[in-house]
């Protein structure tokens, strides 16, 4: 009874993130500023990390954990370099 509604839980917290996915790229694509792309690429990345949890628990395998964790590495290093980039114009000084 309990594996039955964690796969329900599983499944619909997936569909739900590809969703989530699906209107960050659309902010992607359709934001008027490079703020509001650069949001849209911070939450992308997001997205895709908590997929891969999702996913993770899902098969039960600790390599999509490992890959969750480099995805918010760089994804977090890439939102500083693009936030310095649109606030200074340089990345590195």
């Amino acid at each position: 009874m309990s594996v039955r509604i964690l796969e329900v839980g599983v499944t619909a917290a997936l569909v739900l993130l590809a969703l989530a996915l699906a209107c960050t790229v659309f902010r992607i694509v359709r934001g008027p500023r490079a703020q509001d792309r650069v949001l849209g690429m911070d939450a992308l990345y997001l997205n895709g990390m908590l997929i891969a949890l999702v996913y993770g628990v899902r098969t039960g395998s600790d390599l999509y954990f490992e890959a969750a964790l480099i995805i918010g590495m760089l994804g977090f290093a890439a939102t500083v370099a693009l936030a310095k980039f649109l606030m200074r114009g340089e990345v590195i000084e």
